[in-house]
C-alpha cells in the first residue's frame, strides 16, 4: 500500500536578501543628504511654523520687587502685578508684545530717581522668569540687588505662550489682511497676460516658418539673468515722476499695481514660454492631417487640436507664474509704493518692525497658494508625460507668407519689450543725472562710494554664485543618482523625494525667515555658521534643490538599467560605473544644473535678504539697498553687471558644453 507523503516544507525563519556593500554605500549617502535636507528645510520650517504660533507677553505676576529706604531697610517684597494694580502704570495693551519685548523694570516706581540713595531687589517668582541687566540676561528665584544708577538697566522679558493670536491680529488687521487680496489680484492678473503672451511667442516659434527664430529664443530667455528688481528700475525710468514716456500713462502711476503687474511679466515670461514650447513642440501631425482631410478650418483645427494638445503645458504655466509672481519680493518693494503684497509685508513686519512672530504668520499665509499651486503643478504634469507616443510624428509648419509675418511683428514686440527693459536700465546705469545731464560716464559703477557693500559685494555674489554651483550640483546628482540607482529601500526613497521635491513649494523670504529662527538660535550646534557665507550657500543650494533633482533624475532614467547588473558581474563597485559611465553620460544634465544653480544665485534677492551680514553683502542685495537710499541710477548699474556676469556664464557653459560634450557624447552621433 503506497504511503501518503507530506510535501509541506518545514516551518522557518524568512529569508532576507543581504545587502552588499554598494548598496549600504548607496543609502549611507541617500541618508546623508536627506539629513541635510531636513537640517536645512524641514527643521527651519517646522521652527518657523511653531513662532507663528508663539505669542509674548508681559507676566507681571513673575517678578517680585524690593526696595528699601534711604537708610537702608528694606520694605516688604512685593510682585510687579500688584504695583501695576495698584499704579496702573502699565495698560493691558502694552503687556502684549514680540519675543525682542523688555519692559523697564522702573516703570512701577514713579518716584524713581536714579540719583536716590535708594535700593532696589528683584527675582523671578518662577524659575523661567528672565529679565536683563543691560545686555545680559539673568533668570532664577534668587534675589539680585542694584543701586538705583544700576536698576534704571533692568528691563523685564515676556514669556512665551502658544495660541492663535498671532493669525487672529493679522485677519482683524485691514492693512495686513488686504495684503492677500492684493497679491492674489496681481498674481491672476500677470498669470493671464503672461501665459497669453507666451502661449502667442511659442506658437509663432512651433507653428510657423517666420525667420530670426534662434535669435528671438535668445532675447526670450534674457529676463532670467537679470534679478526681478531690474524691470522696476527700468519702468521708473520710463514712466516714473521723471520717466521719459510718462505721458503715455495720461496721468495714472507706475508705482503700485500696473508697475508690479508690467514687470511681472517681464521676469515671469520666459519661464511660461519655455514650458509651453516644450507642450506645443510634442504635437502630434497626424492629428493636423486628420483635421485637414475632414476640412475643418484654421480656427477650428485651434480649438479642437492645438489647444486641447496644450493644455497640460498651459495650465502647468499659468501655475508656475503664478506662484513666481505671488512669492516675489524684489519687484513690488522697488515699484510697489503703498500697494502692500505678501513677500513685502514679510520683510517689514521682520526688518521694519522687528515683529518676528508676525513676519512667520505671514510666511504661513504665502506658504498656502504657493504649496496649492505646486502641488496641482505636480499633477498636472505627471499627466503631460502620458500625451507622449511612441508612433508620434512630430509636427512640421509649412510656410504661409501672411501668417509667418504676423508671427515675426508678434515675436518682434515682445523682443522689443524685454529689450527695451534692457536698454533703459542700461542707459539709466550710464547717464551721468537723469534728467539733468544726459551725457554718458561710468561715475555710477563706482560701487565703493555707495551704500550697498561696495565691489565687495559683487565678488560675494560671484563666489556665492560659484561655490553653489559647484557643491550644489555635486550634492543634487549624488542624492538623485543614489535615490534612482538603490535597489529595494521604498520607504527611504519615498522620504528622499518629498524632501528633495519640497523647496519648489517654499518661496525664498519663507526660507530666509526659516533660517533666522533655526539658526540664529544660540543653542543651535549649527549657530556658528549664522552670518557666515556658509549658510548663504547652503540656504541657495537648498532654494534651487528640486529644479536640479528632477533635471538628474530626468538623465539618469535615460541611462539603460542594465549597467549596474553587468558591473557587479564584473565585480567592479559602483563608483567605479559612477565615475566611467553615468557622470560622461549625463554630463550635459550636470552642466545644465551648474549654469542654473549659478545665475540663480546671482540674481536671488528674497532667499538671502534676511540672512547677509557686512561681510557677506551681495549684489543682488546691494540693488535693494541702493534703490532704498535713493541711489537708484547705481543701483541700475548693479544689476546691469549681475547680467553681464550671468551672460558671461552662460557663454562659458556653452563653449564646455560643446567641448566636453565632443570628447563624452561621440557615441550619440553614432
Amino acid at each position: 500500500m503506497a504511503m501518503a507523503i507530506d510535501s509541506a516544507l518545514p516551518v522557518g525563519r524568512s529569508l532576507r536578501l543581504r545587502l552588499d556593500r554598494d548598496e549600504l554605500i548607496k543609502r549611507g549617502l541617500m541618508v546623508v543628504i536627506a539629513l541635510y535636507l531636513v537640517v536645512a528645510l524641514a527643521a527651519p520650517l517646522a521652527i518657523m511654523l511653531s513662532k507663528s504660533f508663539s505669542t509674548y507677553s508681559f507676566n507681571l505676576a513673575n517678578f517680585e520687587f524690593q526696595v528699601s529706604d534711604k537708610d537702608g531697610n528694606w520694605g516688604e517684597p512685593v510682585t510687579a502685578a500688584a504695583l501695576n494694580e495698584k499704579l496702573s502704570a502699565v495698560p493691558p495693551a502694552k503687556l502684549a508684545t514680540n519675543s525682542d519685548g523688555r519692559l523697564q523694570a522702573t516703570s512701577f516706581f514713579l518716584d524713581f530717581s536714579f540719583r536716590s540713595p535708594v535700593k532696589y531687589k528683584i527675582r523671578g517668582t518662577t524659575s523661567d522668569a528672565t529679565y536683563l541687566v543691560g545686555l545680559k540676561p539673568q533668570s532664577g528665584t534668587e534675589w539680585q540687588e542694584f543701586t538705583s544708577n544700576d536698576f534704571r538697566r533692568v528691563m523685564l522679558r515676556p514669556s512665551r505662550a502658544l495660541g492663535l493670536e498671532n493669525y487672529a491680529a493679522y485677519f482683524s488687521t485691514p492693512t495686513l489682511f488686504r495684503s492677500i487680496e492684493n497679491s492674489v489680484f496681481i498674481a491672476l492678473v500677470s498669470t493671464i497676460i503672461t501665459v497669453g503672451l507666451a502661449f502667442g511667442f511659442a506658437y509663432a516659434l512651433n507653428r510657423s516658418c517666420m525667420r530670426f527664430k534662434d535669435a528671438f529664443k535668445l532675447v526670450a530667455m534674457v529676463p532670467i539673468l537679470v534679478p526681478s528688481l531690474l524691470p522696476g528700475i527700468a519702468l521708473i525710468y520710463l514712466f516714473g515722476n521723471q520717466g521719459m514716456l510718462k505721458d503715455l500713462l495720461m496721468g495714472a502711476s507706475i508705482y503700485g499695481p500696473l508697475g508690479i503687474v508690467v514687470g511681472s511679466i517681464f521676469f515671469a515670461f520666459p519661464h511660461a514660454m519655455i514650458i509651453i514650447s516644450t507642450a506645443l513642440a510634442i504635437s502630434d501631425q497626424r492629428h493636423y492631417e486628420a483635421a485637414a482631410s475632414l476640412r475643418a478650418s484654421r480656427w477650428r483645427t485651434f480649438w479642437t487640436v492645438t489647444i486641447p494638445g496644450a493644455r497640460y503645458g498651459l495650465i502647468s504655466a499659468a501655475f508656475v507664474v503664478f506662484t513666481l509672481v505671488i512669492t516675489d519680493f524684489g519687484l513690488p518693494k522697488v515699484i510697489g509704493g503703498q500697494y502692500n503684497v505678501l513677500a513685502v509685508d514679510i520683510y517689514k513686519q521682520v526688518i521694519g518692525q522687528q515683529n518676528f512672530e508676525m513676519g512667520a504668520v505671514v510666511s504661513v499665509i504665502l506658504l498656502v497658494p504657493a504649496i496649492a499651486a505646486f502641488i496641482v503643478d505636480r499633477m498636472v504634469t505627471k499627466k503631460q508625460v502620458a500625451l507622449l507616443s511612441a508612433r508620434s510624428v512630430p509636427y512640421q509648419p509649412k510656410p504661409n507668407r501672411g501668417f509667418d509675418t504676423l508671427c515675426l511683428a508678434w515675436c518682434s514686440l515682445i523682443a522689443v519689450f524685454i529689450l527695451g527693459i534692457m536698454a533703459t536700465s542700461q542707459f539709466a546705469a550710464l547717464v551721468k543725472l537723469w534728467p539733468y545731464d544726459l551725457s554718458l560716464g561710468l561715475k555710477h559703477f563706482a560701487f565703493d562710494r555707495m551704500d550697498g557693500g561696495g565691489w565687495g559685494s559683487y565678488y560675494n555674489s560671484i563666489r556665492l554664485a560659484a561655490l553653489t554651483a559647484v557643491i550644489g550640483t555635486v550634492i543634487i546628482f549624488v542624492g538623485a543618482y543614489m535615490v534612482e540607482k538603490t535597489d529595494g529601500f521604498r520607504t527611504g526613497r519615498t522620504a528622499f523625494q518629498f524632501l528633495a521635491m519640497l523647496p519648489m513649494a517654499v518661496p525664498g523670504m519663507v526660507l530666509g525667515l526659516a533660517y533666522i529662527f533655526f539658526f540664529n538660535d544660540p543653542a543651535n550646534p549649527l549657530h556658528a555658521i549664522y552670518g557666515t557665507m556658509t549658510i548663504l550657500v547652503v540656504c541657495t543650494i537648498t532654494h534651487f534643490y528640486t529644479v536640479g533633482h528632477l533635471t538628474a533624475l530626468t538623465a539618469l532614467k535615460q541611462i539603460d538599467q542594465e549597467f549596474e547588473p553587468v558591473a557587479a558581474s564584473l565585480k567592479q563597485p559602483f563608483y567605479k560605473l559612477f565615475a566611467r559611465v553615468t557622470v560622461p553620460v549625463c554630463l550635459p544634465a550636470i552642466l545644465d544644473i551648474s549654469i542654473y544653480i549659478f545665475v540663480n544665485a546671482m540674481t536671488t534677492v528674497s532667499a538671502v535678504v534676511f540672512l547677509y551680514s557686512k561681510d557677506t553683502t551681495l549684489a543682488s542685495v546691494a540693488v535693494l539697498n541702493m534703490d532704498d537710499a535713493g541711489d537708484v541710477a547705481p543701483a541700475a548699474a548693479m544689476a546691469m553687471m549681475i547680467f553681464y556676469t550671468n551672460a558671461a556664464a552662460r557663454l562659458i557653459h556653452l563653449f564646455l558644453s560643446r567641448v566636453l560634450i565632443k570628447r563624452t557624447q561621440a557615441w550619440r552621433l553614432r
